[in-house]
């Protein structure tokens, strides 16, 4: 009897490759971050108590809002993506997903994550999630190509799932949940302005506007990289300060803000692809640093 492996290795590629195609349209690596800072704004807010359902329903909820985004982002920028060295390989922009099944499954995945939301969570966590998606593509994702100041607007969609955890918690719009939304929002000015100053040829190839390619937008993106580093060393604190955290939370967040300043420091005083690239690495290791100290803050108060 011959073996059946020939013929099944193929489908069985097909489908994994398919497979792959789907998680890339989600966007795993910002819905994982997402995810992240939802789950430790909810612990810096529950004062504790943890309802497991309600942070369950959270993360999974936020999880699929966030994919469901990236999904539709695929979807509108596809035609820009393919001009793009770093993503005309993008599953929409190469063709080996349809514009209408990326923006079905795009949707699909925002509303079972609002439904997720709605059952586990509250209404203003669930409106919240909506909005996040709304300002997202239909606000944020247009502005690339009208202004070099898209990323100010697009930090304002990137920090409300922080503001959603907390609402997740107390159900309410609080001096908390606000905090750590101005946490989120500062972290990502030198996060995204580092890579669009590495990606900046890439970016313009693709028709987006992006703030180091314009008239005078060198220093201004080192100068708002610089100052949103040393206000978020400032703002980073305020939980711990205002009670919301401990002192293990404060201390150690008063390092890694002075840490993530250095490399704004010497992308400001002679910007460079690899001091640039220097700054976003240090941003991207800030995430599982900060969200250590919550849960190891949230772990000794119990």
């Amino acid at each position: 009897m011959r073996s059946s492996t020939p013929l099944t290795a193929p489908a069985e590629t097909a489908e994994f490759a398919r497979f792959a195609d789907y998680r890339e349209l989600l966007k795993p690596g910002i819905a994982s971050f997402v995810v992240v800072m939802a789950a430790a704004s909810y612990l810096l807010g529950s004062d504790g108590t943890i309802v497991w359902k309600t942070l369950i329903g959270l993360m999974v909820g936020t999880g699929l809002t966030a994919g469901g985004a990236g999904t539709l982002n695929h979807v509108v920028e596809r035609d820009l993506d393919a001009r793009m060295g770093r993503t005309r390989q993008r599953p929409v922009s190469a063709g080996r997903v349809s514009p209408l099944a990326g923006a079905l499954y795009g949707i699909g995945c925002a509303v079972a994550g609002a439904v997720v939301l709605a059952l586990t969570t509250n209404p203003i966590t669930t409106a919240l999630s909506v909005l996040t998606v709304g300002l997202y593509v239909l606000v944020y994702t247009p502005l690339k190509q009208r202004t070099v100041h898209n990323t100010l607007v697009g930090a304002i969609p990137g920090a409300l799932p922080a503001l959603g955890g907390v609402t997740a918690a107390t159900g309410s719009l609080n001096t908390t949940g606000w905090v750590l939304f101005g946490i989120l929002f500062l972290w990502q000015l030198p996060h995204f302005y580092a890579l669009a100053w590495v990606l900046r040829e890439d970016y313009q190839k693709g028709g987006f506007k992006m703030l180091p390619s314009a008239r005078g937008g060198v220093r201004a993106t080192t100068s708002i990289a610089l100052v949103s580093t040393l206000a978020l060393l400032v703002v980073g604190m305020l939980p711990g300060a205002t009670g919301a955290a401990g002192m293990l939370y404060l201390v150690g967040m008063a390092f890694i803000g002075v840490v993530f300043t250095i490399p704004a420091f010497s992308f400001y005083s002679e910007p460079n692809d690899e001091r640039a690239r220097r700054l976003f690495l240090t941003s991207v290791i800030w995430v599982p640093c900060f969200f250590a100290l919550v849960v190891a803050d949230v772990l000794l108060r119990w």
